[in-house]
């Protein structure tokens, strides 16, 4: 699937730097994530490949440049959770609103289909009302991508001297039977499943 000229392809360790670049600005200028301190080049190579050995993570290309990326995650991390993963996405701060964070998500959505995954979820922080390192648009943005809230903390994020709520938001995207297919590893994937995600491989 393209936006234009853009195309996803699965992101390597050796991406750290450029998808560094763009997850930077969230870290220093926002409450989109709540981590303080922007982490060096080392530690998100580190945190890419643990990723990879089982979800996928993908970014958005044109012209050989990295325009936004996505992933998935554990959630929560015990077996009987194998089912769900936990959704990121990050796009360049100039790139927003061009059809991106949705190319990387139904792409990503694809994935997890193949994987056998049946539920998606998302960690947001959730301002009490917008300002200016925090609005409401990622939990807007996954309403329009079939996600639905279904849970609130509140202040429970304290970031740039200001209380911030955290909402789940959950889509499921596969049915829930007694007996699911076990969970298929990223790397494990066809050519073929990977090609029909959309990815470029």
């Amino acid at each position: 699937m393209d936006v234009g000229n853009t195309y996803v392809r699965a992101v390597t360790p050796d991406d750290a730097a450029a998808l560094l670049e763009i997850y930077a600005p969230y870290v220093r200028e926002t409450v989109i994530t709540f981590e303080y301190d922007v982490p060096n080049v080392r530690e998100f190579r580190s945190r890419i490949e643990k990723t990879l050995k089982k979800y996928p993570y993908i970014a958005a290309v044109n012209g050989g440049e990295i325009l936004g990326y996505a992933y998935t995650g554990a959630f929560v991390g015990r077996t009987a959770y194998d089912w769900a993963a936990e959704t990121t996405i990050y796009l360049r701060q100039d790139k927003k609103k061009q059809g991106l964070g949705r190319l990387l998500y139904e792409t990503l959505e694809r994935l997890s289909r193949a994987q056998n995954i049946l539920n998606l979820n998302a960690c947001i922080g959730y301002p009490e009302t917008d300002d200016e390192y925090l609005t409401k648009n990622s939990a807007q943005f996954h309403e329009h991508m079939g996600f639905s809230a279904v849970g609130e903390f509140h202040s429970c994020g304290y970031k740039f001297g200001r209380w911030y709520n955290m909402i789940w938001m959950e889509k499921m995207i596969g049915v829930h039977t007694a007996d699911p297919r076990p969970v298929v590893p990223f790397p494990e994937l066809s050519p073929e499943a990977l090609k029909g995600a959309g990815l470029i491989v």
